[in-house]
């Protein structure tokens, strides 16, 4: 019991019910079933995308293309559902076609990052830049209209089980596969050891390599997901919809209790932290403050959520004895 209080997870979990409680008595609107619903809904893309940084973020790493990643696929599939056919089996070769193009692209980030040990924020940085330009080339900055896709497609954005979207299904699937990723899988304790000590992990032989075309890879095959829910959710693609996302997915796992130093994190934190983010938009929206205030409500989250972090290692740190061997 007094590990369980003291998790990361019951300290975001306690931050998330005091939020709601006080966005509750602001506007009561918010505790209602269609809200919280919506809330789920709406950050079902933020959600898939956090999953797949978090294997990235635990080992110390970073993927700031995410966002490009997951509008180009997203893209890509705008343009071949306008020649698929109305058959069920239109919609398995776009989540086919979205998972091969995001894992491709995501593949090709780690390929310089283990090919050249090139640092990550450089390689994603240069593939943002890149198919941010290559998008903007291709569609002009263009919206394009869902009316043409297939209606398959239309309606499986609008499936609901038991009254809740399918897309949130498809969010908590994922997140459970990553879950299980993690915590029963060589890969998944990989991961974490080389977040720890890169260094030691190695000298127990554990491939980096292997981590990093696992986790960059992975990333895009979440990516490719998240490019079809995203699609469905808006029922049209918009190229330049998740523009600056990936500092969203990125706040999402940190202020879900991952270090961005690596070594830690978890898959039920980064949840309750994109909660927490979707939480607070829909409070600032309920509470009519201006949009503006909400970037600037998530930069701050964001910086006393590392700092606490940060401050929480040193503390540690000066608490562990220091033991000179001559």
């Amino acid at each position: 019991m007094k590990n369980i209080l003291k998790t990361k997870e019951l300290g975001i979990g306690a931050i998330l019910l005091l939020v709601c409680i006080i966005i509750t008595l602001i506007n009561p609107v918010f505790l209602t079933a269609d809200n919280l619903a919506d809330v789920l809904k709406a950050n079902a893309v933020l959600g898939i995308l956090a999953v797949g940084m978090t294997l990235i973020i635990i080992t110390g790493g970073i993927d700031v293309s995410v966002a490009a990643v997951t509008s180009a696929v997203a893209v890509a599939i705008g343009h071949l559902m306008l020649y698929l056919p109305d058959h069920p089996v239109s919609l398995v070769v776009v989540f086919a076609a979205a998972v091969f193009a995001g894992t491709l692209l995501g593949m090709i980030n780690g390929f310089f990052i283990v090919k050249f040990s090139i640092p990550p924020i450089v390689v994603t940085l240069g593939t943002l830049s890149i198919i941010s330009g290559a998008l903007l080339f291709i569609t002009n900055g263009n919206y394009m209209s869902g009316a043409n896709f297939p209606e398959v497609f239309t309606a499986f954005s609008k499936y609901e089980i038991f009254g809740i979207s399918i897309l949130i299904y498809i969010l908590l699937f994922f997140s459970l596969i990553t879950w299980g990723i993690l915590k029963y899988t060589v890969i998944g304790r990989s991961i974490y050891a080389f977040g720890g000590n890169s260094v030691s992990a190695v000298r127990v032989g554990i491939s980096m390599k292997k981590v990093q075309y696992f986790i960059y890879g992975y990333m895009g095959f979440l990516a490719g997901i998240a490019a079809v829910t995203q699609t469905a959710y808006i029922r049209a693609v918009d190229p330049n919809g998740l523009l600056g996302f990936e500092l969203t997915v990125i706040a999402a796992v940190v202020i879900g209790g991952a270090s961005i130093l690596g070594g830690n994190g978890s898959i039920a934190g980064t949840l309750l932290g994109t909660l927490l983010l979707g939480v607070m938009q829909n409070g600032l929206i309920l509470a009519r403050v201006d949009s503006y205030w909400q970037n600037l409500v998530t930069g701050t989250v964001i910086i006393l959520a590392v700092s606490y972090d940060h401050l929480q290692k040193k503390r540690i740190d000066a608490q562990t004895a220091q033991i000179e061997v001559k």
